[in-house]
């Protein structure tokens, strides 16, 4: 039988209408003919497979409908038939379509289902049943209100010719606009979207990037730290409500994957920087209302429901692309280092810190996340094997002067430049930069856990697979060539953007971002690319004879109007004579 919305909505109205409330019913009625809940979240889909899609909405209850609850809830202690009528009000009937057609001519899924109240309203539905390769629309009816349309595909089957990914990362509300994800939105020909972390901040409304969060009417909602449950979900519905947001939700379908603000900054597996248990309670609680909330706001599919921290998974784009999605952030990380640990009165203990960061125990995947990668990587017989992660693989060993604040990356480049035109002008204390050593730049990054990095590294190799590691968290536009410490190419490495937290032009405001840019590439050995200053997306174009990256930048998100900017394209090519960055064809 087909599902219908309308038995639904007359026991509910009947069951909100009497007696409960403090209007009479016939207010009741007329308000649920309009609708005592909308949908003001828009729709999303995500994790889509060859036979399936998960589909994602809110409902959210009006004033009179929160009004209803709050009533039964204060009667339901002495009144058993107020807890009757509190359990169905909690359950709010929802009918959702497939379709074959943006018109819904050609519906081939129809349900019916209840958001409920111990989920914040949230929904999801695993949609089966489905075509591979092919794009449908879907929508969610709620008593008489109709959700915004989304669009999505499932994945392809056998033989494919083309996968093209748009990749995400670090949109902080509070530091402007969502332009990115609304030039994403306007896509055509994009299979999915990946989201690398930092999809929401935990931050308090004065916290990190939000100078101009006033002015531009983006004050982050709760005013305080994200630490409950109820903080987590207020924020991911301020969020979910922005327009660019909900249009790349309804366009694309998302594999995304949390970083470290979805939780606490800097995260990992027993802790935070951004977490003092002594002021913010424990913290295990405090990361499971985090994954409890990005569960119920993400169209997320679970390996394992009894596992929420258990979110790495694969998706296979027929024989062309492997996607395994990984958590670099709680699941298995140990604590980072930090550097200012190893300055003394003497100078920096390199010694120390070097033996410290070739410890074979330290752990970034964990043994279990490790293994299953080796075995997917192993069985997969896609061409190419990609990781969507969220910390930078890519070696970036900087002069240890210039971590130290010792001197400016433009003042080494003019030393640098000095020491080559005449050396003998060269003072001991600029000789004594000059012969410091290179330390990585970003001990939160693969580049503080080197013996893992260098597993992942030999493990790829070992099966001679085509390797591609797609990353965000630094805000900035990276390209660079991945090899083991013998020199050996294993593969590469592409970076997104932000959407719009700040990136190192915030930290140099007085460095000249082309300027900076070449200066890093100079310095950093493997590093092809870099963009420091731009807010931007990356699209991913897999084929059999090559893999592309192109990063498309937004002029500004301090305002509604925007232009974008192509910025370059990188490939790379497979096989044991390519798995390196080379200049387009």
């Amino acid at each position: 039988m087909t599902p219908s919305a309308h038995p639904n909505r007359r026991d509910f109205i009947r069951t909100v209408a009497a007696g409960t409330l403090a209007v009479g019913s016939a207010t009741v009625l007329s308000g649920c003919e309009g609708g005592l809940f909308d949908f003001l979240h828009g729709v999303a889909s995500g994790d889509p497979l060859q036979d399936r899609v998960m589909l994602w909405t809110r409902v959210t209850p009006d004033a009179s409908m929160l009004e209803a609850i709050a009533k039964l809830e204060r009667e339901a202690s002495s009144s058993a038939e107020a807890q009757k009528q509190l359990v169905q009000v909690k359950r709010v009937p929802l009918v959702w379509e497939v379709a074959r057609d943006r018109n819904f001519h050609q519906v081939v899924a129809r349900g019916a289902t209840r958001a409920l109240a111990e989920r914040d309203y949230t929904l999801k539905i695993d949609a089966d049943g489905l075509r591979a390769g092919t794009t449908y629309w879907y929508r969610f009816r709620c008593m008489g209100v109709v959700s915004p349309t989304g669009r999505t595909r499932t994945l392809p089957r056998g033989s494919v010719e083309q996968v093209k990914l748009a990749v995400f990362s670090c949109s902080n509300y509070p530091a402007g606009y969502f332009n990115v994800y609304g030039a994403a939105a306007k896509l055509e020909g994009v299979d999915a979207a990946l989201h690398l972390g930092d999809y929401i901040y935990e931050y308090a409304k004065d916290g990190y990037a939000s100078a101009l969060a006033e002015q531009l009417g983006r004050v982050s909602e709760p005013a305080g730290e994200l630490l409950t449950l109820a903080d987590y979900r207020q924020r991911y519905a301020q969020y979910r409500e922005d327009p660019d947001l909900q249009a790349v939700h309804a366009a694309l379908p998302f594999i995304a994957v949390w970083d470290d603000h979805e939780i606490a900054n800097d995260a990992w597996r027993d802790g935070a920087e951004n977490h003092n248990p002594a002021t913010e309670g424990v913290w295990a609680t405090r990361r499971a209302a985090a994954l409890q909330a990005y569960h119920e706001w993400m169209p997320t599919r679970l390996p394992d429901a009894k596992r929420p921290d258990r979110i790495f998974r694969s998706f296979d784009f027929g024989d062309l692309v492997s996607l395994h999605m990984l958590d670099t952030r709680i699941i298995g990380r140990d604590r980072q280092l930090e550097l200012t640990d190893y300055v003394g009165a003497t100078g920096f203990d390199g010694a120390r810190f070097a033996t410290d960061l070739a410890d074979p125990t330290r752990q970034l995947l964990g043994g279990e996340q490790s293994a299953w990668l080796g075995q997917q990587m192993a069985r997969s017989t896609a061409l190419w094997q990609v990781l969507g992660q969220q910390v930078l693989m890519g070696r970036m060993n900087v002069p240890a002067p210039l971590l130290l604040g010792q001197i400016t990356v433009s003042g080494y480049a003019a030393l640098a430049a000095k020491a080559q035109a005449n050396p003998a002008s060269l003072t001991p204390q600029e000789i004594a930069i000059l012969q410091a050593p290179s330390i990585p730049y970003n001990l939160d990054a693969w580049d503080g856990y080197a013996v893992a990095r260098e597993t992942l590294l030999g493990t790829a190799r070992g099966l001679d697979k085509n390797l591609v590691v797609l990353a965000g968290d630094t805000h900035n536009a990276w390209a660079s060539d991945l090899a083991d410490l013998q020199g050996n190419p294993v593969g590469v490495e592409f970076a997104t953007p932000s959407v719009s937290s700040p990136g190192f032009e915030g930290i140099f405001p007085n460095e000249n971002p082309q300027v900076l840019a070449g200066a890093l590439q100079q310095l950093i050995g493997p590093l092809v690319y870099t963009d420091t200053s731009r807010r931007g997306f990356m699209l991913i174009t897999a084929t059999r004879n090559d893999l592309q990256a192109q990063w498309t930048y937004v002029d500004t998100v301090t305002s509604h109007s925007y232009q974008t900017a192509q910025g370059p394209t990188l490939h790379t090519l497979p096989g044991a004579s390519g798995r390196r960055i080379v200049a387009p064809m």
